[in-house]
């Protein structure tokens, strides 16, 4: 699974808890670069990507790539649909901070 987050903490929270899942961690990927890299070269059958990277940089390109490849994601954020650009938000929104129930049961859903 491949994890987005700019924020250290937060993305060692979230491989924490994908651990717990049973998954194994890609990443995690920092910057809209890094994230967009990954997705065209690594192998992994799900993404959770936070939408806002810092600097106005934004996981939506990377959405688009992993959307061409097949692979499924969802996106994570504080705030909420609105977060998301229109065209994206038929996936998955988890809300920050992430619920373990809810990752999972998406998690689930998609993989």
């Amino acid at each position: 699974m491949l994890v987005v987050e700019d924020e250290l903490f937060v993305a060692m929270l979230v491989e924490d808890l994908l651990g717990d899942l049973g998954c194994k961690v890609v990443g995690p990927a920092a910057s809209a670069r890094e994230a967009a890299r990954a997705a065209e070269g690594e192998a992994f059958d799900f993404a959770l990507l936070d939408v806002n990277l810092g600097d106005g940089q934004t996981s939506f390109e990377t959405a688009e790539i992993l959307r061409r490849r097949g692979v499924p994601f969802a996106f994570v954020t504080g705030y909420g649909d609105q977060g998301v650009r229109p065209d994206l938000r038929d996936a998955p929104i988890l809300s920050k901070p992430i619920d373990p129930r809810q990752l999972a049961r998406v998690i689930e859903r998609l993989g």
